[in-house]
């Protein structure tokens, strides 16, 4: 090629074209070898074939955290940015020499699903950075391992092996995981280990973690799970009351799944069953001594031996508290007596009964008090067909309201008696099988079924006789025929025809006056109305001395009466 005799910049760059063989417009973007020439402070100077050097820094041709190892001669790869910048010189990257390099093979192991090495050599927001081969790869914070790991020092600046999960070469951005390689390493080891163990077999491990429903125990490699009721026979609340992390325990596996790769672990099984024989053990009816061991609302658990647990249902912990929860009859660890009501040895249950250990206060108080005994209480309640009187051994007898007085039923004898009152009753029947007490107060009063008959009085209905006044209640007036006659009551609607005669306390004890016999009760006891007998002498009155058209007053007829029963 001819040259002027003074070259222009358009003929220095034809010269290199000739030089390097026209593809001169082609080497920006390229990699390229090219030799060390000398090393300045930091810097490299690489002769790359161009008209003029270029210089890299030495930390380039360094791995991370060592020292660039770097001599004149030495052959590299660099990446040409500009072939001439504005001083004249090549700028060339050692850096995106090698991650252009790293790409490459990098794309091909992602196809291929291939492990790659990288290193670990930095820390970003949510991760750390990993150098592969020159690329930059991310590292998310959940899959540096398997587990949460505090401190990632000891790991930084070593190679290992990853596992790409997402590239992109136009944003430049790769995605690795630690956490897959070593699942995939586990996963390997486990297969291998799972394949020398057998169901039934015993080995040792050691407790690795704790959780509330059990604890995982390492068997040199692989992890089982150690159930919490595959810990002993005896009630275990939390795993932690047995197990601590760290222990070496004697275990057997009791189950193997070789498709999850789950293993089952026991305890219990290597120690003996406590509950053979339990049947022969713990006869029917026998009566022992338990410790409470859990409550619920259903009942109580109650431990007679380690490993051995017996229900008290709620139905069966008290003779007299009904419908009240367990916890107010017995408490977390207190010993207690408990009778043997069933017993299964197959399913491991035993029914147990908290008062069938303890005296029944039914059966006491019917041998203590027969029927026809008097008895006194407190008036527990009233309902609408009785009362209920509190009694010895904390239970309750029923009036019903036709046996509290004589000649009264309903709200008028409920309302003689309220709660709190003490009074007296007669027992007149115990079904201690039902736990009912029978219970009557109006046996007690003075003309009772024996001595209210109506002849044997000598009172007939519609007879008119003199009564004396017994006791004066809200409801009326408890009365008696002459001095030792039958006993009968008067209603306070009863005691005359106008209401403000209807007031028993206008009436008082020993009062003498006199009533018309209406009726008897059931048992024959004499019922007397005042009000009744003002009636009928009315009638008469008018029978006698006038009629409903002789024109003379009701007053006039009464005065005449009058005059001639007093004359």
């Amino acid at each position: 090629m001819a040259t002027s005799a003074n070259p222009t910049r358009d003929d220095f760059a034809a010269l290199l074209n000739e030089h390097l063989g026209g593809e001169n417009e082609n080497f920006e973007g390229r990699v390229v070898k090219g030799t060390v020439t000398a090393i300045e402070n930091d810097l490299a100077v690489i002769d790359v074939g161009l008209k003029s050097e270029g210089r890299v820094p030495l930390r380039e041709f360094a791995a991370p955290g060592q020292k660039a190892e770097l001599k004149v001669g030495d052959e590299v790869e660099v990446y040409v940015d500009r072939v001439e910048n504005h001083q004249g010189e090549a700028m060339l990257s050692r850096d995106r020499a090698r991650r252009e390099a790293a790409w490459d093979t990098l794309e091909t192991e992602y196809a291929a699903g291939n492990r790659v090495e990288g290193v670990i050599f930095g820390r970003v927001k949510g991760g750390f950075t990993v150098d592969l081969s020159g690329a930059v790869a991310f590292l998310p914070g959940s899959q540096v391992d398997i587990r949460p790991v505090r401190d990632v020092q000891p790991l930084m600046d070593l190679p290992q092996p990853f596992q790409i999960l997402k590239m992109d070469r136009r944003r430049g951005n790769i995605v690795v995981s630690r956490r897959a390689i070593l699942e995939e390493t586990r996963a390997e080891q486990r297969t291998g280990l799972i394949q020398n163990l057998t169901e039934g077999q015993v080995i040792d491990g050691v407790v690795k973690n704790i959780t509330d429903y059990g604890a995982f125990v390492d068997l040199g490699g692989i992890d089982g799970l150690l159930h919490v009721t595959d810990l002993s026979y005896k009630r275990v609340n939390h795993p932690s009351e047995v197990l601590n992390i760290g222990d070496t325990v004697r275990v057997q596996i009791v189950r193997i799944n070789r498709d999850t790769q789950r293993i089952s672990l026991g305890m219990k099984q290597l120690e003996s069953d406590p509950w053979e024989g339990a049947q022969a053990k713990y006869p029917i009816g026998g009566v022992f001594s338990g410790r409470v061991t859990n409550i619920t609302e259903y009942g109580a658990f109650v431990e007679l031996e380690a490993g051995i647990e017996g229900l008290v249902h709620v139905s069966e912990m008290s003779w007299t508290k009904k419908n009240v929860h367990p916890g107010k009859i017995v408490s977390t660890s207190q010993e207690v007596e408990v009778a043997i009501l069933e017993v299964d040895e197959e399913k491991r249950r035993i029914s147990l009964g908290l008062k069938q250990a303890q005296s029944n206060p039914w059966a006491a108080f019917a041998e203590k008090h027969p029927v026809g005994s008097e008895i006194e209480g407190e008036v527990k309640n009233s309902t609408e067909f009785g009362l209920f009187i509190g009694l010895e051994g904390d239970v309750d007898g029923m009036v019903h309201m036709s046996d509290i007085a004589w000649g009264l039923s309903g709200e008028d004898a409920l309302n003689l008696h309220h709660k709190g009152e003490m009074v007296k009753a007669v027992v007149l029947d115990v079904d201690v099988e039902k736990e009912r007490i029978s219970l009557g107060m109006k046996q007690l009063e003075r003309g009772g079924v024996s001595a209210a008959t109506a002849t044997g009085a000598g009172v007939n209905k519609g007879e008119t006789v003199t009564v004396t006044v017994l006791e004066v209640r809200d409801g009326g007036l408890e009365v008696q025929v002459g001095d030792d006659g039958a006993t009968g009551f008067i209603k306070r609607t009863d005691l005359g025809r106008d209401r403000d005669e209807q007031r028993p306390e206008r009436f008082q004890v020993g009062q003498k006056f006199d009533a018309m016999v209406t009726g008897f009760d059931r048992s024959k006891k004499p019922n007397f109305s005042i009000k009744a007998m003002q009636i009928a002498e009315e009638k008469q009155a008018v029978a006698q001395y006038g009629s409903s058209d002789s024109g003379a007053s009701l007053g006039d007829i009464l005065g005449e009466a009058l005059k001639q029963r007093n004359s």
